[in-house]
């Protein structure tokens, strides 16, 4: 399969790497990341602009229609640059999810994300729900006027600055069945435990307390809610392996720099073989990254299959999972005293880094997956 850039896609790619120098550099971030909110509407309205935030929605709902594979360069640039803003919630999960239903919510909320006037947040993982999708415990009581909803969803990325949250929860009466809901986040009965997670990213614990929601709240159709979620999820986890080659290449520039300009014994410690053999070794970790992100993404686009959908997500983000390991570990310990230095960029590169390799599911979760997607 061919995967070299049409010329849109080299267009869109070369705007999207001056945006990121221009006005997205590390000094930049990290005003953003001490803001009180955490993140920046007005670089959410520049990616509005940008056109990436409609890049993949539904042509019908203000969007361009795009592939997982058209994200790639964004997603890598966003990785290289340590994006904080709220995109994989927004339009990795959620506007996926939106997108695949028939929901009057679709093309009410859609057209407002992609203008970036809308920032949503999916609200699923639960205490003790690991990384198993349909382990929820938050239910949704059928009342005349709709749904009442109660229950606890934990580590909600973006859920601090999010207009809409959507929402997971088991119908009382079906314990089988799981229904999806948006849910305004200022209703009567949400509270929310707002936080900073290791990756300077802002995610939040919401609590739901008897919240009345319209029956037009409900996005899934009946029976079709767990496909849903694990599509969405896969999707997800595609776009965040993509994220994780931009980490990890700039990870290993920062490394290759270090060694040919840090001194010892009067010579570049760079020239030491046994140096060399370890950034080639991250340099490989880096292309193999590369390769089985482009699967991931390829098999989200077009693998019908879900189990060979899943089967080839697990594949590449077992692989990623590990050169994240591999990459960060090496990018802190090359870099000596320096590499644990909070004013250098390549530690705040190794908690991305980190939380990626566990983000929607680690190693172990995903071995196990992929054998039990066996042909």
């Amino acid at each position: 399969m061919d995967f070299t850039y049409s010329d849109e896609q080299q267009q869109l790619a070369q705007s999207i790497e001056r945006f990121f120098e221009r006005e997205y550099d590390f000094a930049a971030r990290r005003g953003i990341v001490a803001s009180d909110e955490g993140w920046s509407r007005a670089v959410w309205a520049r990616l509005a602009e940008l056109g990436v935030l409609a890049l993949p929605l539904p042509e019908e709902c203000g969007g361009f229609g795009g592939r997982a594979i058209d994200l790639v360069p964004f997603m890598q640039s966003a990785g290289r640059a340590l994006l904080v803003e709220p995109y994989l919630g927004t339009i990795g999960l959620c506007a996926r999810l939106l997108a695949r239903t028939g929901s009057a919510q679709r093309s009410e909320l859609l057209p407002a994300v992609a203008e970036g006037k809308v920032v949503l947040a999916f609200a699923h993982g639960e205490r003790d729900a690991r990384y198993d999708l349909a382990q929820v415990e938050t239910r949704a009581l059928r009342v005349a006027d709709g749904y009442e909803i109660d229950g606890e969803k934990h580590v909600v990325l973006g859920a601090p600055g999010a207009d809409r949250l959507v929402v997971s929860a088991r119908l009382v009466g079906d314990g089988r069945e799981i229904g999806l809901f948006v849910v305004d986040p200022k209703l009567p009965g949400v509270s929310m435990r707002a936080y900073r997670t290791i990756d300077e990213q802002r995610a939040g614990d919401v609590r739901f307390e008897r919240v009345r929601v319209a029956g037009s709240a409900r996005i899934d159709a009946e029976g079709n809610a767990q496909a849903l979620i694990e599509d969405a999820v896969d999707y997800a986890t595609a776009l965040v392996c993509a994220e994780a080659v931009g980490a990890l290449k700039d990870a290993n520039d920062a490394t290759l720099e270090y060694l040919k300009t840090r001194q010892q014994f009067g010579v570049p410690i760079g020239s030491f073989q046994a140096l060399q053999h370890r950034i080639v070794d991250m340099h490989i970790a880096a292309e193999q990254a590369l390769s089985v992100s482009l699967l991931a993404c390829t098999a989200v686009d077009e693998e019908a299959d879900a189990t060979r959908r899943k089967r080839s997500v697990s594949a590449a983000k077992i692989r990623i999972a590990e050169a994240c390991r591999h990459v960060s570990q090496e990018a802190i310990q090359l870099h000596g005293g320096m590499g644990m230095s909070d004013e250098v960029k390549v530690s705040h590169t190794f908690r991305r880094l980190t939380v990626i390799g566990q983000q929607f599911g680690d190693v172990d979760h995903h071995l196990a997956r992929f054998a039990a997607c066996a042909e």
